[in-house]
Parts: structure tokens; sequence; C-alpha cells
């Protein structure tokens, strides 16, 4: 069969398509990505206005509040309203440019820093050139993608060593308990972890058994003791 004529498309009909399509994208975006942080933005906002200095935190070593805007004057203003909550308040500030200039400042207000999502020695000496009191390098984020996460907080450490850097150096994203041997082993300040590895931690199939043969054994003497007493009766 020849084709004679071919019908060319609607134009009208293309560009209502292109614009539902648009719409649809920019719909998920919004619920997906706008919304959520937008939501996250207020609930900090109203946490904030909550709090006023003197109300009591269950905290093992300093809070640890962080700034949600991304340039220089929002982190700032942002930190300035953390740091009235408590003394030992440290704010997480992101390791962008905005943010390092953010830290500078901060650093000279007396308001302590902990910079994060660190993947680089080079980021590292930067956040400590700036004033942060911590650095925060995300070793289980490198892990992820076949990159080794232990090793750059090695690099960090001796860099901090031989500049006799002030910054302390806290390990974030650890996924399992040789992460904390390891942090430890080379000489990491801090390393925050889930409550699922604190409890990995404290587990070992050796005690398990041990306790579990050190009962057996006081069950088992027990029973004898009980067996000499009837013959004495």
């Amino acid at each position: 069969m020849i084709l004679l004529f071919q019908a060319q498309p609607d134009a009208t009909s293309s560009l209502i398509s292109t614009i539902i399509m648009f719409v649809a994208i920019f719909l998920i975006f919004y619920f997906l990505i706008i919304r959520p942080q937008q939501k996250r933005a207020k609930e900090h906002q109203k946490l904030i206005e909550s709090l006023k200095k003197g109300d009591k935190v269950i905290t093992s070593s300093g809070i640890h509040g962080k700034v949600i805007s991304t340039d220089f004057d929002g982190m700032v203003k942002e930190a300035r309203e953390l740091a009235r909550l408590a003394d030992n308040i440290v704010v997480k500030i992101p390791l962008i440019k905005d943010g390092l200039k953010a830290v500078k400042f901060l650093k000279s207000e007396g308001i302590r820093t902990n910079v994060t999502l660190c993947f680089s020695p080079t980021q590292a000496i930067l956040a400590a050139k700036a004033g942060a009191y911590y650095i925060s390098p995300f070793i289980g984020r490198l892990d992820d993608i076949s990159s080794d996460g232990m090793n750059l907080v090695k690099q960090i450490v001796q860099i901090y060593k031989n500049y006799n850097f002030e910054t302390k150096v806290l390990v974030a994203s650890v996924r399992h308990p040789m992460h904390v041997v390891e942090a430890g082993l080379i000489g990491a300040d801090v390393v925050t972890m889930p409550f699922k590895v604190l409890e990995q931690m404290i587990k070992h199939p050796l005690t398990d058994i041990g306790l579990e043969r050190f009962l057996e054994d006081w069950r088992k003497a027990q029973l004898e003791l009980e067996k000499k007493f009837e013959k004495v009766k």
C-alpha cells in the first residue's frame, strides 16, 4: 500500500501535551521536594520559637542544631537563633562556599560550628582554616560508592596533627561497629552512630555463650547442693 498523504500533528494538541507534561513534572517536584522542605522549615522555626534559654534538654555532650539556609546571611541568622538557646550549642553548617564564610564569621562571635558533608581532605583543611569546631566526614556515604571512608578520616587526622589544627574530627554516617573501632585506632575525636550500631557494639556471641554456660553451671551447683542437704536431713 502506498501512502500518499500523512496527517500533520495538530500544533494545539502538541502544545497542550507539552504543558501537561511540565505541569506534571512541577507537581511531582513540588510534592516530593519543595513541600517537604517547606514543612521541615516551618517545623524547625516553630521549634526554635518554642524554646528559650533555660529550657531543659537531655544531652550528653552539647546540642547540635542544623541550619536550613544555604546563603551566608541566612546561615548566620539561623546560627544566632540556635546559639541563644543554650551555652553548649554547636551549629551544623554545610561544607559549601557560603558555609565556610559563615563558619569564619560565627567563630568571631564565639559560636561553635560543626562543618558537615565533608568528603575530601581538601574540604577538611578549608573547614579547619575557617575555624570549625568540628569537621564531619561522612564515611558511610563514601563506602556506598566504593570509596574508603575510613581512609579519609585517617588523612584528616594526620593533616590536623601535622599543623596543630584545633578542629575536632567527628566521624559521621557510621554503618557498623568496625567503623567505630577504626575511628578509635586512627584517633578521631568523636563518633556519631545510629542506635542500632550502639546495640551491635554491646553484643558478642562469646559473651552470650559464656553467660549461658555460667547460668547452667549455677543451676547444676544448686541441684547438687539441694541433693546434699536432702542426704543430711
